[in-house]
């Protein structure tokens, strides 16, 4: 993919808070044009600081970054006019109406499509008469997202955007996200929701203490930790009696059996249980989830830092 294909780079970026705290650790990445790409990482790892850098609301302390071409902090009114910004906690006029409030948003918008069909992407277009004091959370996240999208932008950054919504408008967002996505529109999330990562980004990075410590596609992440299988074995079977190659954890007749070949492992298990004429309750398998990868890396790197900093002491 050439340069111009990509419309968000970061080269070695950096951020450094008052006290000397590092937030973001040289980080590096890019975000083709026509894609989601989420930003993953516990409180802390420094995902709003990084999103902050691209948005131009700050300048980096080290390294470089370029949204559609351009410096988003220098030159900020190249960039501006082509992204949209749904930040973490919007702040609107509370006497204003939800229509109010969009109008004026428009008012500061090139190119701003009308305001009817900005509500009625978020489904809001029921509530244009209703004070933004009297909106529930939820469709205060509806409206930040209706004005984040009002400019039609080119490049749209999400942060946490569906924070606050039932499950109902949590996947009414995903549709949005996905229409727009589909329609050209280059989408930069971060979310605490790693389902909702896992149904949206089509590529990820997951950060650890201001660092990327893993990226690819979810299936690419995914991959490189191990399928599950899990099973209750009868009254009288323990687990002692499964081979040896079929190495598992028990929990009294409650077995799991973690494996990198997850067909092959099935296929011996499935054969033994024929063979031994034992039923086993309740399997399940399946390959690992972003959940259970997430928890992995944020738990290896901080054993691997604690062991660090023990060893330094």
């Amino acid at each position: 993919m050439t340069t111009d294909q990509y419309v968000i780079e970061a080269e070695g970026l950096r951020r450094t808070y008052s006290g000397g705290f590092e937030a973001v650790t040289g980080i590096s990445f890019s975000v083709a044009r026509g894609e989601i790409f989420a930003l993953l990482g516990t409180n802390g790892a420094g995902k709003t600081s990084t999103v902050e850098l691209l948005e131009g609301l700050a300048a980096p302390d080290g390294g470089t970054v370029r949204v559609l071409g351009h410096d988003p902090y220098r030159e900020r009114a190249a960039v501006r006019p082509r992204t949209g910004v749904m930040l973490q906690e919007g702040g609107f006029p509370s006497e204003l109406t939800v229509a109010e409030t969009a109008r004026m948003w428009a008012g500061c918008t090139s190119g701003a499509r009308p305001i009817g069909e900005a509500l009625e992407l978020v489904g809001l277009e029921g509530r244009a008469g209703v004070r933004v004091k009297q909106l529930s959370g939820g469709e205060r996240r509806r409206l930040d997202l209706a004005l984040s999208v009002l400019g039609r932008p080119e490049v749209l950054f999400l942060d946490e955007p569906t924070t606050g919504l039932d499950v109902e408008g949590r996947h009414g967002t995903w549709e949005l996200v996905r229409a727009l996505r589909n329609g050209g529109t280059t989408v930069l999330l971060t979310t605490h929701y790693l389902e909702e990562a896992e149904s949206l980004a089509d590529r990820l990075a997951i950060m650890h203490r201001g660092r990327i410590v893993t990226a690819g596609s979810p299936a690419e992440v995914t991959a490189a930790r191990p399928s599950r299988i899990r099973f209750t074995l009868p009254e009288g079977v323990t687990a002692a009696r499964l081979p040896l190659t079929l190495r598992a954890a028990a929990d009294g007749r409650q077995i799991e059996i973690r494996t990198r070949r997850l067909q092959q492992t099935l296929e011996e298990l499935l054969r033994w249980a024929r063979e031994s004429d034992v039923r086993l309750d309740g399997l399940d398998a399946r390959t690992a989830s972003l959940e259970e990868a997430f928890l992995d890396i944020a738990q290896g790197m901080t054993q691997d830092m604690t062991q660090t900093e023990t060893a330094g002491v």
